[in-house]
């Protein structure tokens, strides 16, 4: 496995811990966890999906085919949902602002990790 495939599968393995942290708090009711639900679907179908995509990525090889790619960069999406810039608006941020930096940074390496991947093999 090259360096860039390390990183960007680390970075993806931040996210899911994150993510399962997150679910296991809201299952269990310990504050400071997400809201059940939002507007659009509840939140613990959402992280299982966004989980799931994230580990599909790393089966796959987050750098190394162009599904890989794409998954990766799904995963990153979609668990900017939770950790995005959006939530330094937050009334937890006090609380929650590890996880938010934490996720923010793996995001930001696999983003970069895919890009720079994308890039070498067009």
């Amino acid at each position: 496995m090259t360096q860039p495939n390390r990183h960007a599968s680390a970075a993806l393995v931040t996210l899911i811990l994150l993510q399962l942290i997150m679910l296991s708090a809201l299952n269990a009711g310990i504050r400071p966890h997400p809201p059940a639900a939002t507007p659009l679907f509840g939140i613990a179908p959402f992280i299982g999906a966004s989980v799931s995509i994230a580990v599909s990525a790393l089966i796959v090889q987050p750098l190394t085919t162009p599904v890989g790619r794409a998954l990766s960069l799904l995963a990153v999406m979609m668990a900017l949902v939770s950790f995005g810039p959006q939530k330094y608006f937050d009334a937890q941020f006090g609380l929650i602002w590890p996880a938010v930096v934490l996720g923010q940074i793996a995001a930001v390496v696999i983003f970069a990790r895919v890009m720079g991947a994308s890039r070498m093999n067009v």
